[in-house]
C-alpha cells in the first residue's frame, strides 16, 4: 500500500468489485460525467467493465483508495495512457459518495503523484475533467497542477457537449 496522510492506494480486490459497480458505475449521470466512453450496462464480471478489477499492465495503474483512520474502502484512483518514452501519464480518481467532502482527493492526487514520479519515474502527469467539476480542479491545483487550457465542447455529457479543463504537473514542480 502506498500511504498518505488520509489516504492508502492498495491493489483493487475482487470484493471491491460490488462496491465499485454499485456506488460508482451505476450511478449512470455521475459515471458518464467521468470517463470519456458513453455508459452501457454492465454486469460486473463483464470482462471490460470498468469496475472489474484489471489485469496487470505497464500503461495502466487501478488503485483502490482506503481512508486510513477507518480502514475503509473509499475509492479508485488510475493513472493511464502511462508513456515510458514520453515519461508521462493522466490520473483519475473517483470517491464513494460517502467519502466526497472529507477532503480525501487532494491526497488521493498527491499519493498517485508520489507513485507516478517516484516509483515509475514519470516527468509530467495530466488530468482532464469537466469545466464546472470545481472539487476535482480545487483538488488537483492543491496537489501542485496548473491549468493549462480548455478544450471547448469536447465532452458529450448526457445529452450536451461540455468543456474540459486540463491540468498538468512537472517533476520538477512536484512537492513530496
Amino acid at each position: 500500500m502506498i500511504r498518505g496522510e488520509k489516504v492508502g492506494l492498495r491493489t483493487r480486490r475482487d470484493s471491491d468489485v460490488p462496491v465499485f459497480q454499485a456506488e460508482l458505475y451505476e450511478d449512470v449521470l455521475t459515471r458518464s460525467r467521468s470517463d470519456a466512453a458513453p455508459w452501457r450496462p454492465l454486469p460486473p464480471d463483464a470482462a471490460d467493465s470498468p469496475a472489474a478489477a484489471a489485469e496487470p499492465s505497464d500503461r495502466k495503474a487501478y488503485f483502490s483508495v482506503v481512508e486510513l483512520a477507518s480502514g475503509e474502502l473509499a475509492g479508485e484512483a488510475l493513472m493511464w495512457g502511462i508513456d515510458p518514452h514520453n515519461r508521462s501519464a493522466h490520473l483519475g480518481i473517483s470517491l464513494l459518495p460517502g467519502f466526497r467532502g472529507r477532503g480525501l482527493a487532494v491526497d488521493v492526487v498527491r499519493v498517485l503523484c508520489g507513485y507516478g514520479f517516484a516509483v515509475r519515474g514519470l516527468h509530467r502527469i495530466q488530468l482532464e475533467t469537466l469545466v464546472d467539476n470545481e472539487p476535482m480542479i480545487a483538488a488537483a491545483t492543491r496537489a501542485g497542477f496548473s491549468v493549462e487550457g480548455t478544450l471547448r465542447r469536447s465532452a458529450w455529457v448526457y445529452g450536451a457537449f461540455v468543456d474540459r479543463v486540463v491540468l498538468g504537473l512537472l517533476a520538477e514542480e512536484w512537492a513530496p
